[in-house]
């Protein structure tokens, strides 16, 4: 189904040291993730999350999800919001993965993303 809340992403300014305060805060388990920096994907019980580093003045991301990337970004400019010209991601080998990921902004500018996941997900 579209418009769940599918995936989180945590910019901060030091991965290693995010990895252990948000460890032990919430028990969420951490694996190396396709990025450099250090990034780690999360594990959490209900909605799987990313960590990144080298982003100190970032806030939470937060990506719906969405079945088809395409129909949705021409939507959000149907709409008046906008999106980034560059889809995030590491790769194939990062999109095989985890899916596609797109930042974007309604019509009033405030940021959310999108986020397909990859097949059979």
């Amino acid at each position: 189904m579209a418009g769940e809340v599918s995936f989180f992403e945590l910019g901060v300014g030091d991965a290693g040291q995010a990895r252990t305060f948000f460890g032990g805060l919430f028990g969420w388990d951490f694996e190396p993730g396709t990025t450099d920096g250090g990034g780690f994907a999360i594990r959490t019980p209900n909605v799987p999350g990313g960590l990144h580093g080298a982003d100190s003045g970032a806030s939470p991301y937060l990506f719906f999800r969405v079945d088809d990337m395409e129909a949705a970004l021409v939507r959000v400019r149907e709409l008046g919001g906008s999106a980034d010209d560059v889809e995030l991601g590491g790769g194939e080998e990062s999109v095989a993965r985890f899916g596609r990921f797109q930042l974007c902004q309604d019509d009033q500018g405030t940021p959310f993303g999108l986020h397909q996941p990859p097949p059979g997900a």
